[in-house]
């Protein structure tokens, strides 16, 4: 399998050199809770909806759901904690047939070397404090994780939910890094990092082994916006790189901080247009409450650090949530559009941020997304475009009714009763 490269321009993804369009499921816990039967099934059906990227962690995900397969990478000492000396090969030659298994229906896997709890002083570690790997055990770990999975090509996602609120837990990250790229130059990094964070380490942020920025929008009711606010954060970083949203806010899950409420189909969809659309246009990862977890009827899910997420659905009704063919959709469109080369536009005039907008360079395709019904002021004259509405609930299409005037136009509020994609092509006759 050919390993995924950066643009020459550093804006997006490509595979045999052609734009590569990042769609990743969150299955962080799939070693150690899912069954190699289960795994299948799961796979065949990521594979239907077209998704081409799976994000896993290698070691156990400390808030994932209880698992009853009793897997562990490392020998467990007497109060729980594990034994970074004594290494379970079995349970790393399991994760290896697993991939394996992905990799021949087409997947690329994201490994998520060391999430959080794993790295002294971070947020999560604080909880887990008899857990963490000592600092001898990083390259040799990450030495590890090389031999057993650099041939399937993965991407490497360095950290896990991090913050860096030390320079011991930025060492950490540094160390791994550098000798993940150090033993697999061609394979691509990144760093998962805490939800609404985007200041990374200037170590790292300067790095030349760091190739993309990906940021998590999160799973907090009162930080929707962040999946368009973060967009423009890192697309206007000093040092280009693709940007990507690796952690919307996932499907059915409670919000955080044990607010009442979960985040509906329409809210996924939201998070994922508005991050495309602000500068985040290199792909989109989508998350399922119950998948992420691999959370299975009648087993246990904590509550952990105050996050209070509320129970989530067995793997296999959260695998079928119709968010899911969304983002599916989402990835058909940018590659049909060829959008991967777009850049976000400051054409909207209505009051509200919201509203987001992206085109090509030459301007021969304009996208913008509209998540409440309402008429539509631009500072540009469409006059010689096709312009068509897609309802993204149900996937109509609709011609809008339109006005142009010099240097505006404005499209008046369609019949749908959820969000819209508003396209303007260019005319033929007009190129």
């Amino acid at each position: 399998m050919e390993n995924i490269t950066i643009s020459e321009n550093g804006r997006y993804l490509k595979r045999k050199n052609e734009k590569f369009f990042y769609l990743a499921d969150t299955c962080w816990s799939v070693f150690t809770n899912a069954t190699m039967e289960e795994w299948e099934e799961y796979l065949i059906y990521r594979k239907m909806q077209g998704f081409n990227v799976l994000q896993i962690n290698i070691l156990p995900q400390w808030d994932a759901s209880e698992s009853d397969l009793q897997i562990y990478p490392y020998k467990l000492n007497s109060d729980g904690s594990f034994d970074f000396n004594c290494r379970n090969i079995e349970y790393f030659n399991r994760a290896e047939k697993m991939l394996e298994m992905a990799v021949e229906r087409g997947f690329i896997p994201a490994l998520v070397l060391l999430w959080c709890n794993y790295v002294p002083d971070t947020w999560a570690n604080k909880f887990m404090e008899n857990n963490k790997m000592p600092y001898e055990h990083v390259e040799p770990y990450v030495e590890y994780a090389a031999q057993k999975f650099s041939k399937f090509n993965p991407i490497w996602i360095i950290s896990g939910d991090t913050n860096f609120p030390t320079e011991l837990s930025i060492k950490y990250y540094e160390t791994a890094l550098n000798k993940i790229k150090e033993l697999c130059p061609k394979l691509l990094t990144t760093l998962h990092i805490q939800g609404r964070l985007v200041d990374i380490p200037e170590q790292l942020m300067n790095n030349k082994n760091l190739d993309f920025y990906v940021y998590q929008s999160g799973h907090n009711n009162d930080y929707r916006h962040m999946a368009y606010e973060m967009a423009e954060d890192f697309y206007n970083k000093d040092i280009t790189r693709p940007v990507i949203n690796l952690e919307p806010c996932y499907e059915q899950m409670g919000f955080s901080r044990k607010q009442y409420g979960r985040f509906t189909r329409f809210d996924v969809r939201k998070a994922a247009w508005q991050s495309l659309l602000a500068g985040a246009n290199a792909g989109i990862t989508y998350g399922a409450h119950g998948i992420w977890s691999w959370h299975k009827r009648g087993k246990k899910f904590g509550f952990y650090a105050g996050e209070g997420f509320d129970y989530p659905y067995d793997w296999r009704e959260a695998l079928r949530f119709e968010g899911a063919w969304d983002y599916a959709y989402a990835k058909w469109f940018f590659e049909a559009h060829d959008l991967m080369i777009a850049e976000p536009l400051d054409i909207v005039k209505n009051e509200t941020r919201e509203i987001r907008a992206l085109g090509k360079l030459d301007l021969s395709v304009i996208a913008v997304y509209v998540p409440v019904n309402t008429t539509i002021k631009l500072s540009i004259n469409l006059n010689n475009y096709d312009l068509k509405i897609i309802d993204l609930e149900y996937k109509k299409i609709a011609l809008p009714k339109v006005s142009f005037y010099k240097d505006e136009t404005i499209i008046e509020m369609h019949k749908f009763n959820e969000d819209v994609l508003i396209i303007a092509e260019k005319s033929i006759l007009t190129t």
